[in-house]
């Protein structure tokens, strides 16, 4: 894992759209989309905010906040090897509801990119958890650095949030680049018996917060 930098340029809006979302089960919600110029790492980052049509449940001046890191095989062709796909679901469904917004990351394979996410898939398949895969292709076990994400909360005016996440490198990361974290909102436990070892290895090798033994 890269330590984020803590120096950061400003970004700035580019252009906000209005999107209807429809996913594979039929739920829709709208959000507004969001892209920005001047992030770091120069990658397409998108802002997905939604209004809300619920009284809010924590401060407002704290609006609830997903980091979510792209995943295609997940998000968008249902693999239940990870849980990315139901997490974005669930993420857009709160959100839909209480209001907030969602940050989707282009950080494929955590940060080593999809192809080299596939390598490391094969080598899970020869008994290597999720995280020794990374290693023993040369990656770090975890490359994200979440610098452009604590930009786009700036310029968009959420220096306050709540995160949404089981992940607590996603807080160390985003309190360490200036982003007050009022309050840690667990996601639930997507468990199959595709992704149990890799839900395990998360939970036991980088301290994500998963009740498997209750899911």
């Amino acid at each position: 894992m890269s330590a984020p930098v803590t120096r950061m340029q400003t970004a700035e809006i580019r252009t906000s759209v209005t999107v209807p979302l429809r996913f594979a089960d039929g739920f829709e919600a709208t959000a507004s989309v969001t892209t920005f110029r001047h992030l770091v790492d120069e990658a397409e980052h998108l802002l997905l905010t939604f209004a809300g049509n619920a009284a809010p449940t924590g401060d407002a001046s704290a609006p609830l906040v997903r980091l979510h890191s792209e995943c295609l095989t997940g998000d968008v062709f249902g693999s239940e090897r990870c849980d990315c796909g139901p997490q974005l679901r669930e993420a857009v469904e709160r959100l839909s509801i209480e209001g907030g917004a969602l940050l989707y990351l282009r950080q494929e394979g955590r940060g080593i990119g999809l192809y080299a996410k596939l390598d490391a898939y094969a080598l899970q398949d020869q008994g290597l958890d999720t995280y020794e895969a990374n290693a023993a292709l040369g990656r770090g076990e975890d490359e994200r650095d979440y610098t452009a994400a604590a930009q786009m909360l700036q310029a968009s005016g959420m220096p306050r949030i709540r995160l949404l996440t089981n992940n607590p490198d996603k807080v160390r990361q985003l309190v360490a680049l200036g982003i007050t974290v009022e309050q840690v909102v667990p996601t639930s436990v997507h468990l199959t018996a595709a992704n149990a070892r890799y839900l395990q290895a998360k939970r036991d090798h980088t301290g994500h917060v998963l009740n498997l033994s209750a899911a």
